[in-house]
């Protein structure tokens, strides 16, 4: 019976087989989500805009604007209208107290051991998603949006917390899939492991329901509806302690896309590197998009990246600057992504007070200098173009990713932990950290054809996860057949090694899953640590659980030594640096890491425009320190250099015209806000008018740079420019 429980819930989370999806092509390359209105102020002029919640959002303390009404107004203003709520918690007031169907459900909630609801907002319970709760998001919430016109629909946050699984739904939800009654997860490994499969389970299932109809009910209307999964990141999650669907949603036809929740409240979560505990944000951020990356690139589908100016916590201004930057560099990175979200929450952003600095309780709306800043960087996302440039560095490091990262988190057992993620940071950082682009591969994906093409060596462990099914080791095995380079690292004695799972029942007997990997190539069971042949590959087993490397100091050099002879094996040699250098299209990005194999600093070299400065000023050169992170543009990357255009600017350009020695366009962005802007012109211009007003000033013209640096207030109904020459 059990046995049978487990094969289902693996297949269930796509161990089984990958589903390909249709690539999801559309227009939108920009967006952003807010609950509220249009208003000049926050009009950012991305594509698209999200607008959040039906009822709204449940941190509003404002008027609450109809829905109608909210969509009607960022539709008059040229917007693509999406609409985005969450699915585990929301503006569901009305279900709870009754109101929808007469019966109440608080219920429902997510309840700890000591029998708390975990509150998201005022009467809004993180929920445990169950039929009747399904029933409703569909019936009041998606059904109506559907109605409105709006053929996108992001279901944000799919989250239970892994403190939770105690309430009475939970419980039902309980009996009802495994067909046993319930049993208290802090009792055992066993129970733990359970009850976090369920929970996962639970959102698989409400997302596949949801969207499902989604598509149903719009086809019924002639639409074709696209369904998006806004979600955390796999490290974040597991390191925050809540689970989620993350990788298995690639096995859901009915998914076209997603969006990469990484911001600098997520990745300001400490972490162990060389035995001290802090905040890393950077290297953080890496990882958190490469997780998302890795998740979906095998499928095809669409994939937002999230950036975020401020965040959550209450922070000053100048925190969160540099963690935006930070943030910010990191997402580009990625060369295959393109598309993003410009920023969640403009009214916070551009209304919201915070602190001026770090020793000051005075607060002020956003600096104008940050909010220049701000504008230059996000309207640059609208020109940033896909690129076949690799991340400098020795490619083909990768770590082996899985769902269960999140179900041995909470609570602890036998007195094994894993600090912060220390077995995840603990094989990732000794690399990160010297230059090396670490990518991340999900065991889920394996059976894609291309989820190993560029991985020479693969690190991995089983001390912080578990494989749902054991098709992955025939993948691996073959894979390392084939010539690939396995270096595992692990001592198999946590206590999630004995919970009752595929290797140790029916006709399995092995006492830890990395058994029953080695013996698919030909390694007996317990292996000592030592190196072992398998066709034209071979594996590396050290008897080291990671979180070693990360939480004690100087400890990751036999990791090191033993992954660079395998990348040798493979054909190459391992170079370690401090940097991180990318260039797409004219836009070029830097990266300088702290603790890292020396203190050098980076140079780059062209004709740069700082797109960290809101003053926008062009450089021959820029050098960057370790712990800091550039981007700017090179004017010498300018393809025609012969046409008049906005390089870079504090708001997005529309109606360009380009006639003779003139050239004109529309700026709009929100009210209060600088344009500052750095124009290419053939030549030095004769003349230039801001709104049918002369501004034309000779110190503003850079004639390295063959550039123009104009600055005006912004407006959201459009600011006319025009230069001549």
């Amino acid at each position: 019976m059990i046995n049978r429980t487990y094969i289902g819930i693996a297949c269930l989370l796509g161990s089984c087989g990958p589903v390909m999806a249709q690539q999801t092509t559309d227009k939108v390359k920009t967006t952003f989500q807010t609950s509220r209105e249009w208003r000049p102020t926050i009009d950012n002029r991305a594509d698209a805009v999200m607008i959040y919640g039906v009822g709204g959002n449940p941190s509003d303390r404002h008027r609450r604007v109809p829905f109608p009404e909210r969509v009607k107004s960022w539709k008059d203003r040229g917007y693509t209208i999406h609409f985005m709520t969450g699915i585990a918690w929301g503006e569901y007031q009305d279900y709870f107290t009754g109101q929808w169907d007469g019966k109440w459900h608080l219920d429902e909630g997510q309840v700890t051991q000591a029998q708390d609801t975990i509150w998201h907002g005022h009467m809004v319970p993180y929920i445990v998603p169950t039929d009747n709760f399904l029933n409703y998001l569909k019936e009041k919430h998606v059904k109506p949006v559907i109605d409105a016109g709006i053929d996108a629909i992001f279901m944000e946050e799919p989250e239970f917390w892994a403190r939770g699984g105690y309430s009475e739904a939970f419980k039902r939800e309980w009996k009802k899939y495994y067909g046993f009654d319930w049993r208290p997860q802090h009792e055992s490994p066993e129970n733990t492991y359970l009850s976090n499969k369920l929970k996962y389970q639970l959102y698989y299932k409400a997302l596949n329901e949801v969207f499902t109809f989604a598509k149903e009910y719009g086809k019924s209307k002639g639409m074709d509806v696209k369904c998006y999964v806004p979600t955390h990141s796999l490290v974040n999650y597991a390191q925050w302690m809540i689970v989620s669907p993350e990788a298995s949603l690639a096995s859901l036809p009915v998914v076209d896309g997603y969006i990469a929740q990484v911001w600098t409240g997520t990745s300001r979560e400490p972490n162990y590197f060389n035995g001290k505990e802090k905040e890393r944000v950077f290297e953080t951020a890496y990882l958190e998009y490469g997780s998302m990356e890795s998740m979906t690139a095998p499928t095809g589908r669409k994939m937002f990246f999230l950036t975020d100016p401020i965040e959550d916590r209450a922070k000053d201004w100048v925190d969160y600057k540099t963690n935006y930057q930070a943030t910010f560099v990191a997402q580009l990175l990625y060369p295959k992504i393109a598309d993003y979200e410009v920023m969640p929450w403009p009214e916070r952003i551009y209304e919201g007070l915070y602190r001026t600095d770090p020793n000051s309780d005075r607060k002020e709306r956003i600096p104008r200098h940050y909010s220049t800043q701000m504008q230059v960087m996000i309207n640059s996302l609208n020109q940033m173009p896909l690129s076949e440039n690799k991340l400098s560095g020795s490619e083909g490091i990768s770590v082996l990713m899985a769902n269960s990262l999140m179900f041995q988190r909470f609570p602890t057992h036998e007195g094994y932990d894993d600090p912060q993620l220390a077995n995840f940071y603990g094989l990732a950082l000794p690399f990160l950290k010297r230059g090396v682009p670490v990518k991340t591969v999900h065991i889920e994906n394996l059976g894609y054809a291309g989820a190993l093409a560029d991985t020479k060596v693969l690190l991995m462990t089983y001390a912080n996860m578990k494989p749902l099914d054991p098709i992955a080791h025939d993948q691996l095995a073959a894979w390392v057949k084939a010539g690939g380079q396995l270096v595992y690292s692990g001592t198999d004695r946590d206590p999630f090694q004995t919970v009752q799972e595929w290797w140790n029942t029916g006709a399995n007997r092995y006492k830890a899953p990395a058994d029953h990997l080695f013996g698919k190539m030909g390694i007996a069971a317990g292996a000592k640590e030592g190196l072992y042949a398998y066709g034209k590959g071979s594996v590396q087993i050290i008897r080291t659980d990671p979180k070693e490397y990360a939480m004690r100091a100087n400890a990751s050099e036999d990791l090191i030594r033993a992954v660079q002879e395998r990348y040798r094996t493979a054909g190459g040699s391992l170079a370690f640096k401090n940097s991180f250098y990318l260039r797409r299209g004219p836009f070029e990005l830097v990266a300088v890491m702290d603790e890292s194999v020396s203190e050098e600093h980076f140079t780059i070299n062209g004709t740069l425009i700082d797109l960290f400065d809101p003053k926008l000023p062009v450089y021959p050169a820029r050098t960057i320190a370790p712990g800091e992170q550039g981007y700017f543009m090179n004017v010498d990357l300018i393809k025609n250099k012969h046409q008049p255009q906005v390089l870079a600017a504090a708001y997005r350009v529309y109606d360009e015209e380009i006639t003779g020695n003139n050239y004109s366009y529309v700026a709009k962005s929100p009210i209060e806000t600088t344009g500052i802007s750095r124009v290419l012109l053939p030549r030095q211009p004769r003349r230039v008018k801001v709104n049918g007003q002369d501004i034309f000033n000779l110190q503003n013209w850079d004639a390295k740079s063959g550039t123009y640096l104009l600055g005006f207030e912004n407006n959201p109904d459009g600011v006319k420019v025009e230069f001549a020459w």
